[in-house]
């Protein structure tokens, strides 16, 4: 998730007016003075998911230039176009299987898989005629916008419904992992605490008490990983059980996943990262107030690379490759794509100077081309002995 470079212009919008839900909030304090201190996670996962409340269950905007942030496919269709040379390249590692399935999760309303099916339309891959598109939200009114948006743009038949099927095609998690809940933690002296969410005069505070589940410990432990004195961090201990369940979607093919992230050595760097990764996104704007607008601001926090692999290799799969969004998409050849679009007579000035800077956003190691891409098989053709996948033969990365 980035914040919108062309709207930084903009005077800043009037936050305080954004408010928060107030029964949401509510229903926190109400568990928090029956129960006591509840984890981050607890927190996390109602001010983002909770049915009535939780910010991506809301009908308002949220991805996109009149939400809180902009992801990579709604940054410009050419990212999508050039993600639809990995899909291709995937189909045809599979020997080109007649019918052949992309399960997006986190799909939003359509702006990857337009993009994608587009690409490939305009290409004349005959996978067109094979590809199958299946979103997957945690809301059904998301899927409804998915299904309004992508038919609207004549791809309504590639499109069906999810099911509990594992399916010969990708899994694809585009800007997904890093909005699973996170415990945080914090280190005093030789001791490990956990930092759970209290309250104080009605205002959501943190509370350091001892950790609420030893696996905060193991995953540490696993990463050879020590904090530093007064270093606060995120754990994301929801992935596994996350990962898991995408891989079991996946009969025979790839998993794909996007996101920020790095190595848990560079993730609980003590100088880089030593108060956390953990943000707030609100009208384009990031900060670092998780406890305020609450259900109407989303909140992140950076992907452990290395928690990822493992679980992904626990669940089965084989790891193909990682390498940064930059060289991904360059390996795909964003760069030609963009010398087709600026020798295109249809092309206008604006147009170019839109998609210019939205490839330069994408690849800038800086911002989003920063991100990780990692990719899992499953009867992967040649196994991890393989040449590279589409777009990790740039430079290919093993953490």
């Amino acid at each position: 998730m980035e914040m919108t470079p062309s709207l930084r212009w903009i005077p800043a919008p009037d936050l305080e007016a954004v408010g928060q839900d107030e029964d949401l909030a509510q229903r926190i304090r109400d568990e928090i003075e029956r129960d006591g201190p509840i984890t981050f996670a607890r927190f996390m996962d109602l001010a983002l998911y909770d049915p009535d409340g939780g910010y991506y269950r809301s009908e308002a905007a949220r991805p996109g230039r009149g939400g809180d942030f902009l992801t990579a496919p709604e940054t410009h269709p050419i990212f999508g176009g050039t993600l639809s040379r990995f899909v291709e390249d995937t189909w045809q590692r599979l020997d080109r299987p007649s019918r052949f399935v992309v399960r997006e999760h986190g799909a939003g309303d359509g702006a990857l898989a337009i993009a994608v099916l587009a690409a490939l339309r305009d290409a004349g891959s005959e996978l067109i005629h094979a590809i199958r598109y299946q979103p997957v939200e945690v809301d059904s009114r998301r899927l409804a916008a998915f299904e309004y948006h992508v038919t609207g743009a004549g791809f309504g038949a590639a499109v069906e419904p999810p099911d509990d099927r594992p399916v010969t095609g990708i899994v694809i998690a585009n800007e997904v992992l890093d909005a699973l809940p996170v415990h945080r933690v914090v280190q005093r002296g030789d001791e490990l605490l956990e930092v759970r969410v209290g309250l104080r005069d009605g205002r959501f505070i943190d509370v350091e008490t001892a950790p609420s589940s030893p696996a905060l410990f193991v995953r540490l432990a696993a990463e050879s990983i020590t904090l530093a004195d007064g270093q606060r961090a995120e754990i994301c201990l929801a992935l596994d059980g996350w990962v898991s369940e995408a891989a079991a979607g996946l009969g025979t093919g790839a998993l794909l996943l996007i996101d920020y992230g790095h190595p848990a050595i560079e993730l609980y760097d003590p100088v880089k990262r030593g108060n956390g990764t953990l943000r707030a996104y609100l009208r384009h704007r990031v900060h670092d107030d998780p406890y305020i607008h609450v259900g109407r601001q989303d909140l992140t926090a950076h992907v452990d690379v290395d928690a990822v692999q493992r679980a992904a290799t626990g669940a089965g799969l084989a790891h193909l490759g990682t390498t940064t969004q930059a060289e991904f998409l360059v390996g795909l050849g964003m760069d030609e794509l963009l010398r087709t679009i600026q020798s295109d007579p249809a092309t206008t000035m604006e147009a170019y100077l839109a998609v210019r800077s939205a490839v330069m956003r994408l690849l800038d190691p800086a911002a989003m081309g920063r991100f990780r891409v990692m990719a899992f098989g499953r009867d992967w053709p040649g196994g991890t002995e393989a040449p590279p996948l589409a777009g990790f033969g740039y430079r290919v990365r093993w953490r």
